[in-house]
């Protein structure tokens, strides 16, 4: 608080007590008082001036307090003792704002953690239907067998999806980073949409991947699925997948390289946006075994790389195909939550 903000503040009290003053020095002028006693109202206004330091001191005090306080919303609890029965009143007052927002942000906690273990419960169970459908699959000729297997492809995609966007909201609670290897990395996510990537007509090659990295695998997996799924989705003529690793420094880069119809430039800034989905998701809508883009896959990745403090960028160009390049990092550049 500066000294003018001060004044503004106070500006119409001071006029009018400037008035007062001016007018009963003028009345004790005029009757002859002594200047003695102009002397004591010049020091009753100086009192303001002393009432000023005082309050930008206090100010100063408490936001140094408030600056040191990692958990910023215990700042009433933290704070010196008032001084005065206004600042008593004043501090009553947010601290019992303050629990009430701390109670609110404890249910709403609540309620994302019930959801959370809801949504993992309910995706276990949906897997035993899945896989009974998947049974009964085999029994049925071999066009509608292929149709069911790619339907069935479809929604455990989803479902998988739909698991890491409830884990995303609390990653610190299911991540696990320990050293992986690339290459046990690239043959889960391979495996795990085989359906797809045959379905659709795809070569995958792999080049360099037996080096290791320190990430959590699962999500690891489920990002390079999401990669898969994309280039699946979006493929050209004869498509083919190209997963390769090389050194860079101490960190490892992971690239993924597809030859399908690229991303228009004016896109590229927003692939990662929550629910884009772009010129080329809209034109293929549903078609083909890759279904329909959701615009969640990209978001997921970055939102889960961020978190891993994996590096991950893409490039494209349309007409020629994508390069999506994810850098993992060093050991020691990894966030201190989980360590194998």
């Amino acid at each position: 608080m500066t000294f003018w903000e001060f004044l503004s503040d106070r500006l119409g009290r001071l006029l009018l007590l400037l008035l007062c003053t001016g007018l009963a020095a003028l009345f004790l002028f005029a009757t002859g008082t002594q200047s003695g006693i102009l002397a004591v109202l010049l020091l009753f206004l100086s009192m303001n001036v002393l009432d000023f330091f005082q309050q930008r001191s206090r100010l100063l005090e408490l936001k140094t307090i408030l600056d040191g306080l990692d958990q910023k919303y215990l700042f009433t609890e933290c704070a010196s003792p008032p001084k005065n029965l206004y600042e008593r009143q004043l501090f009553d007052l947010t601290r019992r704002a303050g629990r009430a927002m701390t109670g609110a942000v404890s249910n709403a906690q609540a309620a994302q953690r019930e959801y959370r273990e809801y949504v993992e419960q309910w995706v276990h169970e949906i897997k035993a239907p899945i896989t009974a459908a998947r049974l009964i699959c085999r029994d049925l000729d071999g066009e509608t067998r292929r149709k069911l297997t790619a339907e069935l492809a479809q929604i455990e995609a989803n479902i998988e999806r739909a698991l890491f966007y409830a884990r995303a909201e609390n990653p610190e609670q299911d991540c696990l980073l320990r050293q992986v290897n690339l290459e046990k990395i690239a043959v889960q996510a391979v495996e795990n949409h085989r359906s797809l990537l045959i379905q659709s007509g795809i070569q995958v090659q792999t080049e360099g991947l037996g080096r290791t990295v320190y990430t959590d695998e699962k999500w690891a997996v489920f990002i390079l699925g999401q990669l898969l799924q994309n280039a699946a989705r979006y493929r050209g003529e004869a498509p083919v997948i190209t997963i390769s690793a090389r050194p860079l420094g101490k960190q490892v880069q992971l690239t993924v390289t597809d030859n399908g119809i690229g991303i228009p430039a004016h896109e590229l800034p927003r692939v990662f946006e929550r629910g884009f989905t772009g010129s080329n998701g809209r034109k293929r809508g549903g078609r083909g075994p890759a279904g329909g883009s959701t615009g969640m896959g990209l978001y997921l990745c970055r939102k889960l790389s961020g978190f891993l403090e994996l590096g991950l960028e893409v490039a494209s160009e349309e007409g020629k195909g994508t390069t999506v390049t994810l850098t993992f990092p060093a050991r020691e550049e990894l966030p201190s939550l989980k360590k194998g």
